[in-house]
């Protein structure tokens, strides 16, 4: 497994403990980031497969003990308890000015833990420019009025955290100033051109599929 030698000390590609990608979108991500970063239960894996993480975070309790020698000068422990490790991870990265992050392997595993993985997007945009890849599309948190790059018959999907009134354009299912209360009423929608645009002054979580 190689990666770029760039570096652009703004941006970072994180590994959760998800499904480990296999769709070329993601994986490219992996291929080409200028700096990774495992969570602490995606390391073993990450580095069977040849890859050399750049920075190891988490409560370190997944690590193998060779691992934690071998890698021992990038392990960043944190043992808090209050949140999880790719929340750790994401911290990490933004507190060591790394802020427009790529997310990896967030999903496909527990259903639990993919349904917490993407509704912890809505959070960490207030601190990153984030999105998360997986085998299917890429999840984009916002908070504001926002410009999507799109294409005909692109399948979009909105998923609101809190209820504030959503306005779209240049979606096929059109939503005005709309409040919705419940995740699927914003789902299942298509993009009619190169572009759609999402009006809000809430938080909403977009999927676009590949």
């Amino acid at each position: 497994m190689k990666f770029k030698n760039k570096d652009d000390c703004s941006s970072a590609v994180i590994v959760a403990n998800g499904r480990y990608p296999s769709h070329e979108r993601p994986l490219s991500a992996i291929a080409n980031a200028s700096y990774l970063v495992c969570c602490d239960g995606a390391a073993n894996h990450f580095i069977e497969l040849g890859g050399i993480p750049d920075a190891i975070v988490g409560d370190c309790d997944s690590i193998s003990e060779e691992n934690k020698i071998r890698f021992a000068d990038r392990l960043f422990p944190n043992t808090e308890q209050e949140t999880n490790d790719l929340t750790k991870a994401v911290q990490f990265c933004a507190e060591n000015g790394r802020t427009d992050i790529t997310i990896v392997g967030g999903t496909g595993m527990r259903e639990d833990h993919t349904i917490g993985n993407i509704s912890l997007l809505a959070d960490y945009e207030a601190v990153a420019n984030v999105k998360m890849l997986t085998n299917y599309g890429v999840f984009t948190p916002i908070s504001s009025n926002t410009t999507f790059k799109s294409f005909a018959g692109e399948k979009v999907s909105l998923f609101a955290i809190g209820q504030k009134p959503v306005t779209t354009t240049g979606l096929k299912y059109p939503i005005q100033n709309r409040i919705l209360t419940n995740w699927w009423q914003g789902t299942l929608n298509e993009s009619l051109g190169d572009s759609f645009t999402i009006e809000t002054r809430g938080r909403i979580i977009v999927f676009q599929v590949f």
